[in-house]
């Protein structure tokens, strides 16, 4: 979509934040440089034909020869470029939860890990639920551009990424980013760029080693960085995760590939940077969007910060941890069942060392990979028990676990969260708190309210659920954020007008 300027085709944007964009707000959007509008719009100058973030340095341009579009493959599609400089193939995704729009930012998750790359669209809306023609309706009425176009721009921004920050072979870069061939990458590189990929890199001396690959991902600030880190350490899988100097590491198997992967923050440049053993290349795309998904990258704190009011002060720009791996947290939630956090983590670190599998890491402390689905489903209980689980919950896991090698349950983000959760809930050993974290943390639902949890009742000082319910309302439909902020803070709560809650700092934590 575009507004302003001098076109005068699709329709005018509508700021995720519930506030009307004209060309004139966007204008002066551009001008002030506000981080808060990065990547929900971008400026595509006539006179250069070069396309920007409202975060770019250079200088601002006549509004009369500024359009604006909500995404970079809609400006693209118009004829212009990426600029160089501010890089928008860095810019932070959307945030948006009604059905249609997580609909479409569901396909983007997936077009961004290889889904057309490997299948056809026709494919991806199975996956869905839909048909390929309503698929292919949402994602033209909320990006205006068909899902191949999308997919392209979105492979050219990889590419772009790795052919700047590393010195990997072309040839490598084409068939990490999801293309099919060298010729095709380079004749749509070209085609968009007016640049032979071999040409794009002025100074290859410049490049990193090409044992590892390092690449970028933005986010919008601000970002609670330690907040998270906290919060992964607390619950860090000994021989699978590690945080240390300010960075998190695991280990990663995917198909065939085994490596590493670290994630430090660069805080001045609201981008966490990147870093993936050689042996990764293979799943270059898939890691990088899983990345995505555990630090919560596609989240817009302002937004979510408006409506929690006074509960987000505390802690600004906290996020939602996701899952790296689905199966590993979703073991780990049965795992933590009326134990402290320390003692499921215990337990989650025995698990993954009996039936994870050895690897060989420069990584002091990773040593494993997490078990698979299919490992664990051939596990006898005697061999779970064994390890200090009790039986309940290793029949609830091997339950889990073979529900999940069937495919008879998914536990990857979904348009209908309510019918996954009523899936596991009927598993044995699985109840409602249960199924809710995995949702919450899995299938990255933004609206869960843990109403029974016992450090969310210590928060509030309430012990009526039904009463929690009641004070979350006003939270909605961020609610996975205000249960966040509730176990980071943690706070005591008090009326104040309007119906928002002002807080102070008492003790308690869960999760």
């Amino acid at each position: 979509m575009v507004i302003g300027g001098m076109h005068s085709e699709p329709k005018p944007l509508a700021h995720n934040q519930a506030e009307n964009l004209n060309s004139d707000t966007c204008y002066r959007a551009a001008q002030s440089r506000d981080a808060r509008f990065d990547g929900v719009f971008f400026i595509a100058v006539a006179s250069t034909k070069i396309y920007c973030r409202t975060i770019c340095r250079v200088k601002t341009p006549l509004q009369k020869n500024c359009s604006f579009y909500t995404t970079a493959a809609a400006a693209e599609e118009a004829g212009y470029r990426p600029c160089l400089k501010c890089r928008p193939e860095l810019a932070p995704g959307n945030s948006t939860i009604d059905a249609t729009k997580r609909l479409a930012l569901l396909a983007i998750e997936r077009i961004d890990a290889g889904a057309l790359a490997e299948g056809s669209i026709a494919d991806l809306a199975d996956e869905f639920g839909i048909t390929d023609r309503h698929l292919r309706r949402v994602l033209e009425s909320q990006f205006g551009v068909s899902p191949i176009s999308l997919a392209q721009t979105r492979r050219l921004h990889l590419c772009k990424s790795l052919l700047t920050d590393t010195r990997l072979a072309v040839t490598d870069i084409a068939f990490a980013s999801g293309f099919g061939s060298v010729r095709r990458f380079n004749a749509l590189f070209k085609e968009r760029y007016r640049l032979q990929p071999a040409n794009f890199r002025k100074n290859k001396n410049k490049y990193q080693n090409a044992d590892v690959l390092v690449c970028s991902l933005g986010y919008r600030p601000p970002f609670a960085w330690l907040n998270i880190l906290q919060f992964l350490q607390a619950r860090a899988v000994v021989g699978v995760e590690r945080i240390e100097n300010g960075a998190y590491r695991r280990t990663v198997a995917m198909g065939s590939a085994r490596g590493v992967v670290a994630v430090a923050n660069d805080l001045q440049k609201n981008l966490l940077r990147v870093e993936l053993t050689h042996s990764l290349l293979p799943v270059f795309v898939p890691v990088l969007s899983r990345l995505k998904r555990l630090f919560d990258l596609a989240a817009d704190p302002v937004l979510i910060s408006r409506q929690l009011g006074s509960l987000a002060e505390h802690n600004p720009g906290l996020r939602v941890p996701g899952a790296f791996d689905a199966f590993e947290i979703a073991v780990r939630a049965i795992l933590g069942q009326q134990i402290t956090v320390k003692a499921a983590t215990t337990l989650a670190g025995r698990f993954s060392k009996t039936l994870g599998e050895p690897i060989a890491t420069e990584s002091e402390g990773l040593t494993h990979t997490t078990p698979t689905a299919n490992r664990v489903a051939d596990t006898k209980i005697a061999a779970m028990t064994s390890m200090g689980i009790i039986a309940k919950r290793a029949e609830a896991i091997r339950a889990l676990a073979r529900a999940v090698a069937d495919g008879q349950i998914s536990l990857e983000p979904c348009v209908d969260v309510a019918a996954q959760i009523d899936k596991l809930v009927a598993l044995p050993g699985i109840g409602r708190w249960t199924a809710e974290y995995i949702a919450m943390r899995c299938l990255n639902w933004p609206d869960i309210f843990l109403h029974t949890d016992l450090g969310i009742m210590k928060a509030l000082g309430e012990r009526s659920p039904t009463k929690i319910l009641q004070q979350a309302e006003a939270w909605r439909p961020w609610r996975s954020y205000a249960v966040m902020h509730l176990w980071a803070g943690p706070f005591s709560l008090s009326k104040e007008r309007g119906g928002r809650l002002a807080l102070s700092v008492v003790e308690g934590r869960s999760g």
